[in-house]
């Protein structure tokens, strides 16, 4: 594996790279060869199952598209507000993933998010239609046990970290 497919914490990312349709929906545990920071594991392990299983999958699919994207170099895995989050610090190829439980109000559990200023969101909602349901020009949300339209998501992620490779 190249060094442009390595996560901040120099392990391989490629574990996430066969994530099936059936363990997004079903997996209880997400497992991952990617070494995970200290503070980040904290944060995953203070949300409630199955939510946190639910993202460390999600989090996995973006590690392995990250692995996949050509020009994404490595990614940093870092918290954000206090929460997941998923930078191209290292190539400045793309925009942030953020991935956490929505808030109290939301009618969904957990979402991805985008940073609201770029038209990802916009994007994924021209692209894909009513295949997500979106809050705003800011994330994509889920609820537990949601089927995840596995490889539309995939597209969405690197989409996000290629972003400003495709603005250049």
């Amino acid at each position: 594996m190249s060094e442009s497919a390595k996560t901040n914490t120099s392990t391989d990312a490629s574990a996430g790279a066969g994530v099936a349709r059936s363990s997004m929906a079903s997996s209880n545990t997400a497992s991952s060869s990617t070494a995970m920071p200290a503070e980040v594991a904290a944060t995953f392990e203070d949300y409630p199952e199955p939510i946190r299983a639910e993202l460390l999958t999600l989090r996995e699919l973006i590690l392995a598209t990250a692995s996949e994207a050509d020009g994404v170099g490595s990614i940093t895995e870092t918290l954000k507000w206090g929460e997941p989050a998923y930078l191209t610090k290292e190539t400045r190829s793309g925009s942030t993933i953020r991935i956490a439980p929505t808030n109290a109000k939301s009618a969904h559990d957990y979402a991805m998010f985008f940073i609201c200023s770029t038209n990802l969101v916009s994007d994924f909602r021209a692209q894909f239609g009513d295949t997500f349901t979106y809050e705003g020009d800011r994330a994509v949300q889920f609820n537990v046990g949601d089927k995840i339209p596995v490889e539309e998501l995939r597209e969405c992620v690197r989409q996000a970290l290629t972003y400003h490779l495709r603005r250049d």
